[in-house]
């Protein structure tokens, strides 16, 4: 029995069909063509817009799109991990070492609800992030007929994840709206996007324009709005800098240092701010030092941060003068009071100011001082964990890539670990999500470019991503994997024994042998008992430039919390 064409069973008109078969055959005969698939235009316009890597896992509703990359392969490269949630974590990833937009895509249903949990903490990372969602056939949205992988509003549920997403309603338009979405990934706030092609579409055949992408520009600084921060700044005797997620990349990165070196002033950076300068510029603080630099400051530049404390009150910020700048104005409302509020470009501003400000000396001497006593206290009260932080530190040069995962050596790296570089440091912002860490990782290696990737996780995040131990080997990705075992969701356990009484529930863990887990993907693996091993683990792994590895066995650690919550 002759089997049925899989348009049939998706749904396609047979005139799709047909007409897919003629473009096939005209295609491979070698003709020069203006006509292409909606598949093959898709692929074209993500090549005209940089893109070398696609993240994805291929099925029924991505056929025409997978079947045009297979024609592109030596400029486009699609890469398949073993969890849908994967491939936004990796696209993430790569995004925030590399600068450049992450590509992620998955089919329609369950795919896209899987990817969500990487959309959402791109969102609140703000990073570049497309997701090219696949949909049930166009001619069956919305009317509830069990087609498969169909769920209902698809396209609301992206919405609430994206900053935009665009659907294709014929083949012609796609190119346009992948345009679009790159467009909005890089103008404004940049935060993940979405485009939903359905299975017709990406079959269908018609003249089509890939057309180039469309031009980005970036808005000036407005000069009243600079002339108030100078004049803030000039007048102020005790400046602080307040560094958020905004200033990022090397150029962000040496003015930042420029503009504090002109005014002596102190840089205080949030958890999404760490590598918005050299931990080690005399002038850097993490996020805690500002409990006390308010008490002394009368002057507090935002740069780049939503400002606002971890549960979403107004930053305590004593009797200084606020000026903030951030290119969301949601950023710049309440809770927030500010003196001045400036909707710009942190890294523009950050370029003007330098510009226009003269150097002198405002806290003579002061920021040593509490800079030592940071770390006296850091060291003091986590001791332990700092031991293995500053033994992973050593073993990487500074521009390696240190991806932190909610466990709890990682709660303490959001203060302790020393950020050295630009686009070196990963962690899931307000988002919080556990299990993130080592897929993200992986797309972070993708991206690198030769600098060392180090994540740090604990047996209960790993076991969000086990079976990504296969993609690392199968595409060869040099990352170091260190993994802290303590049998316990660590920080729940915590919780349970200082405020519950002890009613432990759901917290304790049981877990593979991971020696022979790693062996049976064929990974690296080394068992490192106290800091020194683990320096030395991690400086093999690097040296190694394949996956890697590396179980810590725990016990119960000091609490982290007092760096990162203002005690009452």
């Amino acid at each position: 029995m002759r089997a049925r064409p899989l348009t049939a069973l998706l749904g396609v008109v047979d005139d799709h069909a047909k007409t897919y078969i003629e473009y096939k055959q005209l295609f491979e005969g070698g003709q020069s063509m203006t006509r292409m698939t909606g598949g093959d235009a898709l692929t074209k316009a993500l090549i005209t817009e940089g893109t070398e890597t696609v993240f994805g896992i291929p099925g029924v509703q991505l056929d025409g799109l997978t079947d045009g990359m297979y024609r592109h392969q030596g400029e486009l490269h699609l890469m398949v991990p073993r969890h849908e949630q994967t491939t936004t974590y990796m696209a993430d990833g790569y995004h925030r070492v590399t600068g450049r937009p992450g590509v992620a895509m998955v089919v329609p249903g369950p795919g896209v609800l899987n990817a969500g949990a990487g959309l959402a903490t791109a969102y609140a990372c703000s990073s570049q992030v497309l997701l090219l969602a696949g949909t049930i056939p166009s001619t069956q949205v919305g009317q509830g007929l069990g087609a498969l992988h169909e769920i209902p509003a698809q396209t609301e549920t992206l919405r609430g994840l994206t900053k935009w997403t665009g659907t294709a309603t014929c083949a012609e338009e796609i190119p346009e709206l992948v345009h679009e979405a790159f467009r909005q990934m890089r103008t404004g706030r940049p935060r993940p996007v979405a485009l939903e092609v359905a299975p017709d579409i990406l079959h269908a055949v018609a003249d089509i324009e890939v057309g180039a992408p469309f031009e980005i520009t970036t808005p000036k600084v407005d000069g009243a709005d600079l002339a108030q921060l100078v004049e803030l700044l000039n007048s102020s005797k005790r400046p602080v800098i307040y560094a958020g997620g905004g200033v990022k990349g090397e150029r962000a990165f040496s003015l930042l240092a420029q503009l504090a070196d002109l005014l002596d002033a102190p840089v205080v950076m949030s958890e999404n701010g760490r590598g918005a300068i050299d931990a080690r510029d005399p002038h850097a603080l993490p996020a805690f030092a500002l409990w006390e630099l308010r008490d002394r400051a009368d002057a507090i530049l935002s740069l780049g941060s939503r400002f606002v404390t971890p549960f979403g009150q107004q930053m305590n910020t004593g009797d200084a003068r606020v000026a903030l700048v951030n290119i969301d104005a949601d950023d710049l409302a309440k809770p927030r009071h500010a003196d001045i509020a400036v909707l710009a470009d942190a890294t523009a501003v950050l370029e003007a100011l330098v510009g226009a400000l003269g150097k002198r000396a405002s806290w003579q001497g002061e920021i040593a001082v509490m800079r030592a006593e940071c770390d006296r206290r850091v060291r003091e009260l986590v001791a332990p964990q700092m031991e293995f932080i500053d033994a992973i530190r050593a073993a990487m040069p500074a521009d390696g890539v240190y991806v932190n995962e909610l466990t709890q050596i990682g709660y303490v790296s959001t203060y302790g670990f020393p950020v050295q570089a630009p686009n070196s440091y990963v962690w899931p912002g307000y988002q919080g999500t556990l299990g993130y860490a080592m897929p993200t990782a992986l797309g972070a290696a993708v991206g690198a470019a030769g600098r060392p990737v180090v994540v740090v996780t604990g047996d209960g995040g790993i076991g969000w991503s086990l079976q990504e131990l296969a993609t690392a080997k199968r595409y060869n990705i040099p990352v170091v994997i260190v993994l802290f075992e303590d049998k316990r969701f660590g920080n729940v356990w915590r919780i349970q024994r200082d405020r519950y009484e002890g009613r432990f529930i759901g917290s304790d863990l049981v877990n593979p042998d991971f020696e022979t887990l790693a062996k049976a993907f064929g990974v690296r693996f080394t068992l490192a008992e106290d800091a020194a091993a683990v320096n030395k683990a991690v400086a093999e792994g690097i040296a190694a430039g394949e996956p890697t590895l590396v179980t810590v066995p725990v016990d119960v650690f000091p609490t982290p919390w007092p760096f990162i919550h203002e005690p009452h």
